[in-house]
């Protein structure tokens, strides 16, 4: 299993070592409800990349997926340390099966493009989020955030679609 390799520093004199970044876990107020708790966990399988992925696959054990709504995007890639994307097919499929693994869960509740791959027509990244969608492995809405001919349009849900 990959490891976040967070960088580790010193305080005081003391050597007292700890993680560059921590977790505030001060109270924030009265305490709520269970169901006024947050409940989605969105994220890119970029990031990291992909320990993050590994991370929340350890938060979501003990009941806790059946709790949340679990959303991730595919689309950025790293190409020799440079950012590029992809929509092809295949990359859609691999990646959605990777996070699946990764993430060690069975579903994801939305599933959609992290950035738009201008060399792939965009009806054949959708066509390919159809048909992964129609199993259970993606459920909900699949969509792209950043298409603009999407963003503030009476466009009908993907759901409601038939692939080309």
């Amino acid at each position: 299993m990959a490891t976040c390799g967070m960088r580790r520093i010193k305080l005081g004199s003391q050597g007292l070592e700890v993680s560059a970044q921590g977790f505030g876990c001060a109270h924030y107020g009265p305490s709520k409800p269970e169901t006024d708790d947050i409940a989605l966990l969105h994220h890119a399988n970029i990031s990291g990349p992909h320990t993050n992925e590994l991370l929340l696959a350890k938060a979501l054990k003990d009941g806790m997926r059946e709790k949340v709504v679990l959303a991730t995007k595919f689309g950025c890639i790293l190409v020799k340390g440079k950012r590029d994307v992809r929509g092809d097919p295949e990359y859609v499929r691999a990646a959605c099966e990777a996070s699946l693994k990764r993430l060690d869960v069975s579903c994801i509740d939305l599933y959609y493009q992290h950035r738009v791959d201008a060399r792939v027509p965009i009806e054949i990244t959708i066509s390919e989020l159809e048909t992964i969608s129609q199993p259970e492995s993606v459920k909900g809405e699949r969509y792209m955030a950043t298409v603009p001919t999407f963003k503030n349009s009476d466009t009908p849900p993907l759901c409601s679609w038939n692939a080309v």
